[in-house]
């Protein structure tokens, strides 16, 4: 399976969403979610499950901390604020492994905007004021958290000399977050989709090629676990790109139905 997400497709499906007191924006890229329920329905026995959106929170918007059921990866790519301790400003990616808590999530006077990636289906957020308990009955838990520190984006890619960096530490279990930028007409070829449980890659800067297709900033594609590993391609500006691939590990459900009580957020 792969699948490509390009801004000017999903852009008219902006919408209005509201969560902890906060109001904030919400692009569905990829899968359902709470505000976009229309997509294909979510699986319930754990299988993977692209799940993809843009959130634009307001000025001074807070995220109380929370967690969820899915591995997640969020990217920052406009605005600036602070996850938990950390100040985030484009472009900060971070990790947070299934019913891992993390946040609070605040925007500060610019807003603050970045994508969720998730590769499994979640309900939505599970606030820790409500539903710390719930934690317990998960088997095997443990907190998976990582932030990478902020690489502004690139400038003048056309001519830029081919870089390839980890944002994060590439893991035994198959966790993946690498920067690539590039020339003009440059190849990159991330990597490989087998070793890991699902790739997204998320466009920075300057362009992608893909089947004839120019791939503005913004656009995602993901790739299963069984298809080849994906190469970049720059367009003629150049390009930034990130690729983040999931662990294979998974964890149960919890005791109980984990689609029950719970705050519903994005």
């Amino acid at each position: 399976m792969l699948l490509i997400a390009a801004p000017e497709t999903v852009s008219p499906g902006r919408r209005r969403g509201h969560s902890a007191g906060n109001d904030f924006w919400i692009t569905a890229y990829m899968g359902a979610n709470r505000y976009d329920p229309g997509a294909a329905p979510p699986p319930q026995d754990g299988s993977l499950y692209p799940m993809a959106f843009l959130v634009e929170q307001d000025a001074g918007c807070v995220a109380p901390a929370h967690f969820h059921q899915a591995n997640q990866f969020q990217v920052v790519v406009a605005g600036e604020g602070r996850l938990g301790t950390h100040d985030v400003v484009p472009v900060a990616v971070h990790f947070a492994g299934a019913w891992s808590p993390y946040g609070p999530l605040v925007a500060g006077g610019a807003g603050l905007h970045y994508f969720t990636l998730r590769n499994g289906w979640d309900p939505g957020a599970r606030y820790m004021e409500a539903d710390r308990a719930l934690l317990r009955s998960v088997s095997g838990r443990r907190h998976r958290e990582a932030v990478a520190a902020p690489r502004p984006v690139s400038d003048g890619l056309i001519d830029t000399v081919p870089l390839c960096e980890a944002c994060l530490p590439d893991s035994d279990d198959g966790l993946v977050a690498r920067r690539y930028v590039l020339p003009a007409g440059a190849r990159a070829t991330g990597a490989d989709p087998v070793l890991g449980n699902g790739q997204y890659w998320v466009v920075i800067g300057g362009s992608m090629l893909r089947d004839r297709t120019e791939l503005a900033p913004r656009a995602c594609v993901f790739l299963s676990p069984d298809e080849p590993a994906f190469t970049a391609v720059a367009g003629a500006g150049g390009l930034e790109v990130l690729s983040l691939q999931f662990p294979r590990s998974t964890l149960g459900r919890t005791a109980a139905d984990t689609t029950a009580a719970g705050t519903l957020a994005a």
